[in-house]
């Protein structure tokens, strides 16, 4: 584990902060290979319903530059330092809970990479965004250059990757990079607000579009059998029979 990765549960939701203040929370490889097993921590708390992935003055600037002359010197340890990193971000982008990165500041890079994991991203006014490969030489994953075009569509994800630029909290909210834009100090109590008003809807309603939403950006576009049991599952829920009572009484539904 690091100090700089805290791990905080409160009632349905959990939060995850990067506490790296000094560097503008950057990541080192102690923090990308300490990141999956907290995940997993929020995988197996059945009390958990959401994830709230936050950082402090900065989401984060990244990873830790001051490592590339350690642990990314040369082909082979870039390789492996990669494999980290993109183990990292799977584990938050296939969490099957609900996940929302609170951003403040600089979301830079493999900062960038971590927000575009979570499902929502809710950004503070001061907010910057970037993904700066093309400044370093060095080529974005697969998997996560997927992520940003998931999000922004591939016209706006090659400016991002060509460039390198830093985009501001508007821009990124005109292209689809986040869902909504506050003040810094609305920021934490939009994100908690979001995270409570989901802990509250009926669960096997949000994961079962969790899970159909990613079928659907990996590709698939018919119902299959999985698809069918998702189905098949909500309708036998006790979700289901209060949401209905619910309905019929003109009540608010109290799901378990």
């Amino acid at each position: 584990m690091t100090p700089h990765l805290r791990l905080d549960t409160r009632g349905p939701i959990a939060t995850l902060t990067i506490d790296r203040p000094a560097k503008r929370n950057a990541m080192n490889v102690e923090m990308w290979s300490a990141l999956p097993s907290l995940v997993q921590e929020v995988a197996a708390d059945d009390g958990v319903r959401v994830l709230v992935v936050r950082g402090n003055e900065h989401f984060s600037a990244g990873a830790d530059i001051g490592e590339f002359e350690t642990h990314r010197r040369g082909a082979a340890a870039a390789r492996r330092y990669s494999e980290i990193v993109h183990t990292a971000e799977r584990a938050l982008a296939t969490l099957p809970k609900p996940t929302i990165a609170a951003v403040a500041g600089f979301c830079l890079g493999g900062g960038c990479e971590l927000a575009l994991a979570c499902d929502l991203r809710v950004a503070s006014e001061d907010a910057r965004f970037g993904i700066t490969p093309a400044k370093l030489g060095i080529v974005y994953s697969l998997t996560s250059t997927k992520q940003l075009v998931d999000a922004v569509g591939p016209a706006w994800a090659r400016q991002i990757l060509y460039t390198g630029d830093h985009l501001d909290a508007a821009t990124a909210l005109r292209i689809g990079l986040v869902n909504e834009v506050h003040p810094a100090e609305r920021l934490l109590a939009r994100a908690y607000e979001l995270a409570e008003i989901t802990a509250s809807r009926a669960q096997v309603s949000v994961r079962g579009s969790k899970e159909i939403i990613d079928r659907i950006l990996n590709g698939q576009h018919a119902d299959d059998d999985a698809v069918l049991a998702l189905y098949d599952a909500s309708y036998a829920s006790p979700e289901y029979a209060e949401g209905v009572e619910a309905f019929l009484e003109k009540r608010p539904p109290r799901f378990p």
